[in-house]
């Protein structure tokens, strides 16, 4: 059973690959095409396939395009209901549906040898929810899917036993808790549909004032579904000029009128407590769910579920004894979602995703030949682990590229930038390397056996870096660098599934007696995440990154911009 699934019509067009219920291949178009999510989503773009990744996911399976037994869009236009219906403003969303409709005309020209017949629509909360439930290690779970919107809703709530779905509530579009945070994003001077964890961040910043007034606009109905439209937010605080909110720790000091975009306070206090009220509706609705299925896990998936200080939320305060989340829960998981249904359906048993590591990679020598031809001095050290602990331990910044690209928006230790997590300053270090504003956290890596010690209030292990965790108190002075304004922490444990990485960290550890380092995304702002080894060079050349690490090899600064190149190439 082979079946590639595909996601194109709204953002973040990605393909998957699954044969015989085993996830082989997963990416988003954006690590090809250079192009951040993509495309934007706006229906003019919706033809706009993953073209790509498809061809990649079919090279990596071996497969012609007329070996596959399906191919899985995660919408299905017949359930589309227009715009003035739903009560949504957007005129041209037809246009949309249209697309959409000739998607198996669209993938049969991207993909010669295929037939249109071979394509099959797959609902779009269906496919949200599969990616979760199908995707994760249990067999029975119950599984939430929340977004900002599919064909006709926005949230559906359910359990998979032994792969078959029951669908026991949705919610009805305009009522879409992402489209309200989308909303905000937007009134808070960010990038709609992109820049939400941006929101997520600054909610850390302010006060949650203004939550009793949300609870009468946002709420839980009692068949499981909500009500949650976006109101006036002028209401609580001024719309923001795009790019106004840079450093909301200095907005107590500066005016409106601040020539360099400063904000009243305000607008952190806005998203604060816009981010409580979801997190209380949120756990409501699982509350809800477990009434009616008393089921141990819960698995979760969509763009709401990104949101790391919710999932933690609901796996403090509901009663489900586990929470698993989809590493890709936006809409690029619903290609391998929109797979894993039509493989399931078909009664063939599914084997759990076992990682995120999912895309593309090159072997070590294959990576040596990428250094020679562009003429880059590196070595290849019998202990890169210590050699790069040393780079670490003395306040370097190191570029780390191993094996498969991470499937998803987060940096999991196959496209990272490490760091020293014990030095304050490398906050706002690392986000000027990265061009970002100086308000977002950055994440610790830690060794699964010390996770315990340092962190507490989340699932440990934590491999996919989707919960938010209390920093002890006592570790807190210790590892300021990876520890938010509010005391907490986006972990992500590393055990032995990443040898080299793991031996890198206990190096580390041996030298400073931190077993954290520093981790965030290897790419700069408004880029996509580097994914192969000429992203990982350019980078590299354009950022003040110390060392590159590219599998065994190892590129220092120092020798690639010293004047005498007459190393290069030559491995050590």
């Amino acid at each position: 059973m082979r079946v590639l699934g595909v996601n194109a019509l709204f953002h973040d067009p990605s393909a998957a690959l699954v044969v015989d219920g085993r996830v082989v291949a997963a990416a988003e178009e954006e690590r090809f095409s250079r192009r951040k999510h993509g495309k934007r989503p706006v229906p003019f773009a919706a033809w706009e396939l993953p073209e790509q990744a498809m061809r990649w996911c079919l090279e990596v399976g071996g497969l012609e395009p007329g070996d596959l037994d399906a191919v899985a869009y995660s919408f299905d236009p017949a359930l589309a209901k227009p715009t003035e219906e739903m009560g949504l403003p957007d005129p041209w969303d037809w246009l949309r549906v249209q697309y959409a409709e000739r998607a198996p005309q669209f993938i049969a020209t991207a993909l010669p040898g295929l037939s249109p017949a071979t394509v099959r629509f797959v609902p779009h909360e269906v496919a949200h929810a599969a990616s979760a439930a199908l995707a994760s290690p249990f067999r029975t779970c119950s599984v939430m899917s929340l977004d900002g919107r599919g064909e006709r809703s926005s949230h559906l709530a359910g359990r998979y036993v032994d792969g078959k779905l029951e669908v026991l509530a949705s919610q009805e579009l305009p009522h879409s808790l992402g489209l309200v945070y989308e909303s905000l994003t937007e009134h808070l001077g960010f990038l709609r549909s992109s820049d939400e964890y941006k929101v997520m961040a600054l909610a850390s910043y302010g006060e949650p004032r203004f939550l009793e007034d949300l609870r009468e606009v946002f709420y839980v109905t009692p068949d499981g579904g909500f009500r949650a439209e976006a109101p006036d937010w002028t209401r609580w605080a001024p719309r923001a000029t795009p790019g106004a909110i840079q450093d909301p720790a200095m907005a107590d000091a500066l005016t409106p009128d601040d020539a360099h975009g400063g904000l009243p306070p305000a607008h952190a206090d806005l998203a604060a407590s816009v981010q409580a009220r979801l997190e209380e509706v949120l756990v409501d609705l699982a509350t809800w769910l477990h009434e009616r299925t008393g089921d141990t896990a819960l698995t979760l998936a969509g763009g709401t579920a990104l949101n790391c200080v919710a999932n933690s939320r609901i796996w403090r305060d509901s009663p489900f004894d586990e929470v698993w989340v989809q590493p890709a829960a936006g809409d690029s998981g619903t290609a391998l979602g929109a797979a894993l249904q039509l493989t399931a359906e078909a009664g063939v048993p599914i084997e759990p995703m076992g990682s995120a590591a999912l895309g593309r990679e090159w072997s070590d020598d294959e990576l040596a030949d990428w250094l020679r031809q562009a003429r880059v001095p590196f070595t290849t050290p019998d202990d890169l682990p210590g050699a790069v602990a040393d780079v670490l331990a003395a306040d370097g910044v190191v570029a780390w590229f191993q094996g498969r690209a991470e499937f998803g928006p987060r940096a999991l230790g196959h496209r990272s930038l490490l760091a020293h997590p014990g030095h304050a300053h490398n906050v706002r270090r690392l986000n000027d390397v990265k061009g970002r504003e100086q308000f977002r956290p950055v994440a610790p890596m830690v060794l699964l056996e010390d996770a315990p010690e340092i962190f507490s209030g989340g699932p440990i292990p934590s491999p996919y870096m989707l919960f938010v965790h209390e920093v002890v108190p006592a570790w807190r002075e210790r590892i300021p660098t990876v520890t938010h304004v509010d005391g907490t922490a986006r972990i992500q444990t590393v055990d032995d599934s990443q040898p080299r990485l793991q031996a890198t960290i206990r190096a580390f550890r041996d030298r400073t007696g931190l077993p954290v380092v520093v981790n965030t995304s290897l790419n700069t702002a408004g880029r996509p995440m580097v994914d192969d080894p000429r992203d990982a060079l350019e980078l590299f050349g354009s950022a003040p990154v110390d060392l590159l690490v590219v599998g065994p090899h190892l590129v220092h600064r120092g020798a690639l911009f010293a004047e005498d190149g007459a190393a290069a190439g030559v491995a050590g």
